[in-house]
């Protein structure tokens, strides 16, 4: 089944974290560095700002302002509104905004219930959006990115008619993707291994003129969370640091810190849901045994309340207010899987020292009946909770993160090196 949407993605992708700092360069890249800063100004600012008041937040002069905005307009990557009258007498000033339904970022993603690809734009938006549902355990991965890239060639098809120029398109995976060669090493609840995914997706889609990335689930989803709660709670992107653990069929992992997901050195940090909770647990599916997975993802609630693997976690919701057993095996399967997220999420804290963990994915809806065993379990476990408390909250981003984690994502290398997003490039 495939439905369309244009659901609300995190406001603005947010200033890449890459070789530019938040003050003008005065050597090599001069150009390029300022380019992003006025633009990351741009893109990020709770109020549509003039040209004065970046030139007085970044040190740049009003000319150079005014030089480097035209550029960005010239690419439309930032478009003018209407002038507004100033405190101060004189010409009114023009309030600057991230450009609408022009560059775009297209995120595509394989889960195991489902494929996706959306479209967002430089304000934030999501443009379209398309889901396919199905069962993708154990699939071929040929037959799988083939589906993949024909959704994605309409969609691309689609925007382009529209006049939006896609910058590059991301793909996000359940599980280990290196870096940089993009080759999804391995995925277990797909069942795939060594599968060049970016290469099969690129042919089946036919997609040319764009940069091809790939990324991990939970860590995408943890970026698009990054700056969610940038925007919510007013700090910059740089100051955000937690530990995120995701519900999608299996469970993800990421670790944020000062903005940034640690991948690790070949991209593959914060597998949390193959964390050994029970060395003598069952059977998983990554071929060892008592991982989180197995008492915390969506098939191990499904088993131990009971439930086919074909049921949704809402069907567990729904044991609560059943006849009896129901609620009592109900709860407790949400006992077992918070007790072990709880011990798993408390080793991750130790080792990286982050003082707050963000629930996410199908757990997210479920943090009022499994929060208070994770909390006890952080509270109890983590050895600084003492003097330093653990936070568990819930995530701020509860639709399809992934894919718009992907999709920002894209956006990210716009907004580090404007520059080379002309017309020619996106359009070769």
């Amino acid at each position: 089944m495939t439905r369309a949407t244009a659901a609300r993605a995190p406001r603005g992708p947010g200033r890449s974290r890459g070789p530019w700092a938040d003050a003008p360069a005065h050597q090599t890249l001069v150009r390029e560095h300022n380019l992003a800063l006025v633009l990351s100004r741009i893109v990020e600012a709770d109020a549509p700002p003039t040209r004065a008041q970046i030139a007085q937040g970044t040190g740049l002069t009003r000319a150079t302002v005014s030089d480097l905005v035209e550029t960005l307009v010239d690419a439309e990557l930032v478009t003018e509104l209407a002038p507004r009258a100033g405190e101060r007498a004189g010409r009114p000033g023009v309030p600057l905004a991230p450009a609408r339904r022009t560059v775009v970022g297209v995120g595509a993603e394989v889960a195991v219930d489902h494929l996706g690809v959306t479209v967002v734009d430089l304000t934030g938006m999501s443009v379209t959006q398309r889901i396919v549902e199905g069962d993708f355990r154990l699939s071929r991965s040929d037959k799988v990115l083939d589906r993949l890239g024909r959704l994605l060639a309409s969609v691309v098809t689609e925007v382009k008619a529209q006049g939006m120029r896609p910058a590059g398109v991301c793909l996000a995976v359940p599980g280990l993707i290196e870096h940089p060669s993009s080759i999804l090493r391995y995925a277990p609840n797909l069942g795939w291994t060594d599968v060049a995914v970016l290469d099969q997706l690129a042919r089946a889609s036919g997609v040319t003129g764009v940069r091809w990335t790939a990324g991990n689930d939970a860590d995408l989803s943890a970026r698009a969370e990054c700056r969610a709660r940038a925007r919510v709670d007013g700090r910059p992107v740089t100051e955000q640091n937690f530990v995120y653990i995701g519900g999608f069929v299996g469970i993800g992992g990421a670790v944020v810190r000062h903005g940034s997901v640690g991948a690790g050195t070949h991209g593959w940090g914060g597998e949390i849901g193959h964390s050994p909770v029970h060395p003598e647990g069952p059977d998983c599916s990554c071929g060892a045994t008592g991982c989180l997975e197995q008492y915390a993802g969506l098939l191990a609630l499904l088993r131990n309340a009971g439930l086919p693997a074909t049921e949704s976690v809402q069907a567990v919701v729904d044991l609560l207010d059943a006849p009896a057993p129901g609620p009592e095996r109900a709860m407790a399967a949400l006992m077992e899987a918070a007790s072990a997220l709880g011990r798993a999420a408390s080793t991750m804290v130790n080792i990286v020292d982050v003082g707050t963990v963000v629930l996410g994915g199908f757990y997210a809806p479920l943090i009022d009946l499994v929060g208070p065993r994770i909390q006890a379990e952080l509270d109890r476990r983590v050895l600084g909770a003492r003097w330093q408390p653990v936070r568990l909250e819930r995530a701020i981003v509860d639709e399809l993160p992934t894919l718009q984690g992907a999709a920002v994502t894209v956006l990210e290398t716009v907004l580090a090196m404007p520059a080379s997003w002309d017309t020619n490039v996106m359009n070769p």
